[in-house]
C-alpha cells in the first residue's frame, strides 16, 4: 500500500505548509537518490514538525502573540536548528525599524512580511493578520536543507531548500504571502483544514499570495504570471512552480525529480476525492483557483482592485465548513452588491465559476 504523507496534526490547529504532502511524497519515490535521501529526511522533519504543532498550541501562542498598533516584525535564526518549541522561533537577529542583515533569508522575510502587512492594511484597511496589530514573527533556517515553509498558528518559518528542486523558502513573496494569509484566515473565515473547506483555505492562500506579489510588482493580470512558488523551486524543463492557478495541472510534468505530474484538477468534473492532503486541500484548490483567474482576467487591469476585492470580503463572510458551492454564491453575490447585478464584473466572476463547472449547478 502507498504511504500518504500528509501535512496536518487536526483540524483545529492544523500546519499549513506551501509544499503539497504528494509531493515529498513523489520525491521520496524519486528515481534521483540524493532526492530521494533528501526528501525522506524532510518527511522525518515534516513529522517532528507536526509532532511539535500540536505541543505548541495553545501553551506556548499566548507569549508570541504580541500586539502592538501598526507594522511590527520580528525574524529569528533557527541556526539550522529543527523545530522544537525550546528551540523556535530561535535567535532574535532583526526586529521593526532595524538596518538590513548581511543574512538575504532575514532580510526577505523581514521585507516580504512587511509587504503582506502593507497590502492587507492600504487595501482593506487590516492591521496585521489579526486585525488588531499582531507582531509578524518570522523564523529562518529552520532544520537542515527543509524542504518547506509553514505558518504554525502563531509565527511563520522557513527551510533553506536542498538545492536540487528547492531553494531558500523566504525567496517568494508569493510564498510569504500565502503562509500569513492563512494567519488572516485563521482570524476571520477560521476555514477546517479539511475536503473542500481545506481547499477554499488553500486557494484563498495562494490568491491572495499571489495579488500581494503583483501588487508590490504593479503587475495587471496579462503581466502577471500566476505562478506559486516559482521563486523558491530550482527551474527545469519539466517544472515551472508548485502550482499554476491559470492553468492548474501544468506546474510540472513527467518531471523525473517529481516522480510525477502536477496533479491538481481544473474543473469540478474532476475533483479529487481521495483521503490524501486531508482530502485534497492543496490537490483540488486548483479548481476555485482556475475560477478566480478567470474572474480576474475578465474584468481585466489590476486584479487586487476589483476580483482581490470580492474574494477578501467573501473570506470574511465564509465559516469554518463552507464548500465550493458556498464560495460560489458569496463571491458572485458580493460582485453583486458591490458593482451592480449584470455589471461587466459580476458577469465574470460568474463566468468565472462556470468555467469549472461550479455555478450553473449552484442557487443564487
Amino acid at each position: 500500500m502507498k504511504k500518504v504523507f500528509n501535512c496536518n496534526c487536526g483540524n483545529h490547529n492544523p500546519l499549513h505548509c506551501i509544499v503539497p504532502p504528494y509531493m515529498l511524497e513523489a520525491m521520496a519515490t524519486s528515481p534521483n537518490e540524493k532526492v530521494r535521501q533528501m526528501a525522506l529526511r524532510n518527511i522525518e522533519t515534516a513529522a517532528e514538525v507536526r509532532a511539535e504543532r500540536r505541543l505548541l498550541w495553545p501553551d506556548t501562542v499566548a507569549a508570541l502573540l504580541t500586539n502592538k498598533e501598526g507594522k511590527n516584525r520580528e525574524v529569528y535564526d533557527m541556526l539550522n536548528r529543527p523545530n522544537r518549541r525550546d528551540l523556535l522561533p530561535g535567535n532574535l537577529v532583526r526586529k521593526e525599524g532595524q538596518e538590513p542583515v548581511e543574512d538575504p533569508a532575514v532580510n526577505e522575510a523581514y521585507e516580504y512580511s512587511g509587504f503582506t502587512y502593507d497590502f492587507y492594511w492600504e487595501l482593506f484597511n487590516r492591521d496585521s493578520l489579526d486585525d488588531s496589530g499582531l507582531t509578524l514573527i518570522s523564523s529562518v533556517h529552520l532544520g537542515e536543507n527543509y524542504n518547506n515553509a509553514f505558518w504554525n498558528g502563531s509565527q511563520m518559518a522557513y527551510g533553506d531548500g536542498d538545492d536540487i528542486i528547492f531553494r531558500r523558502f523566504t525567496r517568494g513573496l508569493d510564498v510569504v504571502g500565502h503562509e500569513l494569509t492563512h494567519g488572516v484566515i485563521s482570524f476571520t473565515s477560521r476555514l477546517a483544514y479539511l475536503d473542500e473547506a481545506g481547499a477554499i483555505n488553500e486557494h484563498l492562500a495562494d490568491v491572495f499570495g499571489t495579488l500581494i506579489k503583483q501588487w508590490v510588482q504593479k503587475q495587471d493580470v496579462e503581466e502577471a504570471n500566476w505562478l506559486i512558488g516559482d521563486e523558491i523551486i530550482i527551474p527545469a524543463p519539466t517544472r515551472r512552480a508548485i502550482r499554476d492557478m491559470k492553468n492548474p495541472g501544468t506546474a510540472y510534468i513527467n518531471d523525473p525529480d517529481l516522480n510525477g505530474t502536477d496533479p491538481q484538477p481544473d474543473h469540478y468534473s474532476n475533483k479529487y476525492t481521495g483521503t490524501q492532503d486531508n482530502g485534497g486541500v492543496h490537490i483540488n484548490s486548483g479548481i476555485p483557483n482556475k475560477a478566480f483567474c478567470e474572474a480576474a482576467l475578465q474584468i481585466g487591469g489590476f486584479a487586487w482592485e476589483k476580483a482581490g476585492r470580492i474574494w477578501y470580503e467573501a473570506m470574511l463572510q465564509l465559516t469554518s465548513n463552507s464548500n465550493f458551492d458556498k464560495l460560489a454564491n458569496t463571491t458572485v453575490n458580493i460582485a453583486a452588491e458591490m458593482f451592480g447585478k449584470n455589471s461587466p464584473e459580476h458577469n465574470a466572476v460568474i463566468n468565472g465559476w462556470q468555467t469549472v463547472g461550479l455555478y450553473e449547478n449552484t442557487l443564487c
